[in-house]
């Protein structure tokens, strides 16, 4: 199998790639029965040395339920009735989920409400319990 290229720099040798067919499900008349569209691409993401430890921690949180016990990332594909377009497509899927784990999550930085934003909300819940409590009922004595 021919690599998978991710950007200019990095790809996924084909050595860690393998891919089966099989019947697909659904419509496709009597094609159905006798072609194997539908495309199964194993990712051997535990055994892979293209990708750095970070990048395949964060592809195993990313994959879910993608991921198998054997630590292989399945994409799966039967969208159209032709086996080399599933096959595409499901290298497109992988190519754009790993993608996706290559950037890194910006750390969150703590920051305090405004001085403004608290005048905000205080005068909004003066204004909301003034509105409550004039909904009470009045007795007349």
């Amino acid at each position: 199998m021919d690599d998978l290229p991710l950007t200019e720099r990095l790809s996924i040798p084909g050595k860690d790639l393998r891919w089966t067919a099989a019947r697909a499900s659904g419509p496709g008349g009597q094609n159905v029965n006798k072609v194997s569209s539908k495309v199964d691409l194993r990712f051997d993401l535990a055994g892979t040395a293209a990708l750095s430890d970070e990048v395949k921690e964060r592809l195993r949180a990313r994959a879910g339920t993608h991921l198998d016990a054997e630590g292989c990332v399945i994409v799966v594909s039967q969208k159209t009735r032709d086996q080399r377009q599933n096959l595409e497509d499901a290298r497109g899927r992988l190519a754009a989920l790993i993608k996706a784990a290559l950037v890194r999550p910006k750390t969150r930085r703590k920051t305090a409400p405004t001085r403004g934003s608290k005048e905000r909300r205080l005068g909004e819940k003066k204004h909301r319990g003034a509105t409550k409590k004039g909904r009470g009922s009045s007795f007349d004595d």
